[in-house]
């Protein structure tokens, strides 16, 4: 069962929290002038779950790597929890936790070993350390596989103790680069809950990257589409929706033969765009919804087969913004 979205009431909050990661022009050139990352502005608010959309090779992970100091910026300015990213590395590091998308296990630690090592790479041991290693295990579902080897781990317990590792530490931003990428639909799930209740119940900031529009939508306050490295579009998932698409209206006539009257009456209601073979469907532009769509058929005496609902998606915001679908993509990482 999925979470309920985030962004209704959460988003109010976010809005007047002040700002724990920022942008200012940001770059990153790689050699041979392969700008991963072109002039990015960006502003995200404490507590708030940041969704970073975008296909490979668009910039995601290069910003990723940028704001958690793996990669140096080629140019601008980014700061995370207040320290500079390219200047104090050790502050931005002590702040956060990140589970990038290839997870540094050891096939051959148990998960409890794994937790143990990094605790005490922290600094945390004694009582505190077995006590902490023991709640994270319950939070992310491994208390049973915890005294087991990494290697009988499936990719969704190897995401679920990658989570607990980049908590260990209490962190107050955490990053995820497509923390669910081949994940079984319960494993991702499962993530997704535990991903919502740091930020509602813990204030934990969330850097989301990933390529599900699914994922964005129902666990994001806010959305960033990325795209050839510069931001395309940014707003709640719902501002993004209206801002581009309005509902369609698609109805299949019980009779063939009533597709010219249906066109006329459609009309009235919007305007007209691809519908499936034996079908007519219109884009509501104002002038009535669904009900009123209903009540003209009955008043026609037009009968209907079938109708059909369809509301913006973000894959429809991001077709628009783009010209292609998120995902699926096949552009090289």
């Amino acid at each position: 069962m999925h979470p309920e979205p985030s962004s209704r009431g959460a988003t109010a909050v976010a809005d007047q929290a002040p700002a724990i990661i920022t942008t200012e022009k940001l770059n990153k050139v790689y050699p041979g002038d392969i700008h991963a990352v072109i002039d990015l502005d960006m502003e995200i608010r404490s507590g708030e779950i940041y969704g970073f959309l975008g296909p490979n090779g668009a910039g995601k992970s290069t910003t990723v790597h940028m704001l958690t100091t793996l990669l140096p910026p080629t140019a601008g300015r980014a700061t995370v929890a207040g320290f500079d990213v390219a200047r104090q590395g050790p502050q931005v590091r002590a702040s956060i936790g990140a589970a990038l998308q290839e997870a540094a296990l050891d096939p051959f630690l148990t998960g409890r070993e794994h937790l143990r090592l990094q605790a005490s790479l922290h600094g945390i041991g004694g009582a505190t350390r077995t006590k902490l290693m023991a709640e994270l295990l319950d939070r992310v579902g491994l208390t049973q596989a915890g005294d087991r080897k990494v290697r009988t781990y499936s990719g969704g317990m190897k995401r679920r103790l990658d989570l607990a590792l980049a908590l260990i530490h209490d962190p107050s931003i955490l990053f995820l680069d497509e923390p669910t990428t081949g994940l079984d639909p319960q494993s991702r799930s499962a993530l997704w809950t535990e991903v919502n209740r740091l930020a509602r119940e813990e204030g934990v900031t969330v850097f989301l990257t990933t390529q599900y529009l699914e994922e964005a939508d129902v666990l994001a306050d806010r959305v960033g589409i990325i795209d050839h490295g510069t931001i395309v579009a940014e707003g709640t998932p719902a501002q993004l929706k209206a801002e581009i698409g309005r509902s369609t209206v698609e109805v299949v006539p019980e009779r063939h033969d009533d597709l010219p009257r249906l066109r006329e009456l459609l009309m009235r209601f919007g305007d007209e765009t691809a519908a499936r073979p034996g079908a007519y469907a219109v884009q509501l532009n104002g002038n009535g919804q669904l009900p009123d769509v209903i009540r003209a058929l009955d008043t026609e005496d037009l009968r209907a087969g079938e109708i059909n609902l369809h509301q913006p998606t973000l894959d429809d915001v991001f077709l628009a913004k783009t010209g292609r679908t998120l995902e699926g993509s096949e552009e090289p990482a």
